[in-house]
């Protein structure tokens, strides 16, 4: 996110009328509801642990324990079974 100066964007009377409400301070304008990304979307990450997340489960099934998956993602045993849980009910 960047900073736009006011009176680049908007007209002179609109500026006036938020320096009413709000005079020298920042205020933010979130973005409208059908233009929102989700967590992780823009970035990749989401669909980055997405993967990792399967490759947990895949592992689980195939018989590597919650002790061994924990090391290997450096992840708590808690979160492991929270993980292989979720992915379990996805399928």
């Amino acid at each position: 996110m960047k900073y736009e100066k006011a009176l680049d964007i908007l007209p002179e009377h609109i500026v006036k009328t938020i320096q009413h409400y709000i005079d020298g301070s920042y205020i933010y304008i979130p973005r409208k509801s059908e233009n929102r990304k989700s967590w992780g979307e823009q970035t990749g990450i989401k669909k980055d642990l997405d993967i990792r997340n399967q490759m947990i489960l895949e592992s689980y099934v195939k018989g590597d324990s919650i002790q061994a998956l924990s090391e290997r993602y450096y992840l708590t045993e808690p979160s492991i079974r929270r993980i292989i849980r979720s992915e379990k009910m996805k399928l």
